[in-house]
């Protein structure tokens, strides 16, 4: 899109970063109109970089959703720890997220540690202050204010889109002055074959809730296109543990079909086609610690970051 006179042409990168559980991949789908990004309730949800690509009158935002700053027990998550670091060094600007609903906390004020040394304008978003009364949100603002060198602050609702627009406008304000650097049909940089894995580890997540969701990784072994249009999707879920594969597969393999069912009709939504898939569980003893085995997976498509 094109600026006018008065209002030249603003683009540039906007790193999403935060704790984990905060809302950036809500953020994310809200602001680009498209489900690009996975979303559940659990934390940790987000294990690489995602891009989004946002044309706007007088301006093109390039989001860059990003793993939440958490402790890093294994190998997969210092790797994701470190994709989230490495945004901050992309970033023509920085859009911090902290759950207003739960206040401001120890996992928030690390993650303000790492703005210190961040020499871009940095954006506060207070998300989520649909479930926050309003006495509550004033004081809130006043305490953040202290906490960091924050360019502005707006409080947002990702989930109903409260003030969405209004924070979109103030990262294009604060971007340069530039030229677009995505095609104006660009959306996102992920292939099908890793959108259509994470979705379905989505469906895991949210079926099996706390009981597996950091043990489990997905790989599309086969992703092809069928003469109709349709789409034929083979993958892999590997777990750590036997237990563990018992709970994904469920009795009379249940859970599993569940899964598949729903990843199937996700697939078909995001795509626009009708689409099969079919599913296969493994055990893969310590996989998060397995460097050639993550590797491996992420040359393949996969989805375990």
């Amino acid at each position: 899109m094109t600026a006018t006179i008065d209002q030249p042409h603003r683009c540039g990168f906007v790193s999403i970063i935060g704790r984990t559980n905060v809302g950036k991949s809500t953020l994310l789908n809200h602001l680009i109109g498209e489900k690009v990004a996975i979303v559940t309730p659990v934390s940790q949800t987000t294990r690489h970089r995602i891009l989004g690509v946002k044309n706007l009158p007088g301006g093109q935002i390039a989001y860059l959703d990003t793993p939440g700053f958490h402790k890093a027990k294994f190998r997969m998550n210092r790797d994701m720890v470190q994709v989230a670091s490495d945004a901050l060094r992309e970033a023509d600007v920085v859009l911090c997220m902290i759950d207003a609903s739960t206040g401001l906390g120890p996992g928030d004020r690390f993650v303000f540690t790492r703005l210190k040394e961040i020499r871009v304008p940095i954006v506060l978003a207070l998300n989520k202050i649909d479930q926050v009364p309003r006495p509550h949100l004033l004081p809130l603002i006043d305490k953040v204010r202290f906490e960091g060198s924050f360019q502005e602050i707006v409080p947002i609702s990702a989930a109903k889109g409260t003030q969405c627009s209004e924070l979109e406008n103030t990262l294009l304000r604060l971007l340069p002055e530039g030229p677009p650097l995505y095609p104006e049909e660009y959306l996102t940089d992920q292939p099908e074959r890793l959108l259509a894995a994470e979705m379905i580890r989505e469906q895991v997540l949210l079926q099996t809730r706390q009981e597996v969701p950091h043990a489990v990784s997905v790989v599309v072994e086969r992703y092809s296109v069928l003469r109709d249009k349709s789409l034929r999707i083979e993958a892999t879920i590997y777990v750590e543990r036997e237990s563990q594969r018992a709970i994904v597969v469920g009795k009379n393999g249940q859970k599993l079909k569940e899964i598949g069912s729903r990843a199937r009709k996700e697939i078909g939504l995001r795509f626009e086609c009708p689409a099969s898939v079919f599913l296969w569980v493994k055990v893969h003893p310590n996989w998060r610690q397995d460097v050639t085995a993550m590797e491996r997976w992420r040359r393949s498509g996969m989805a375990s970051g």
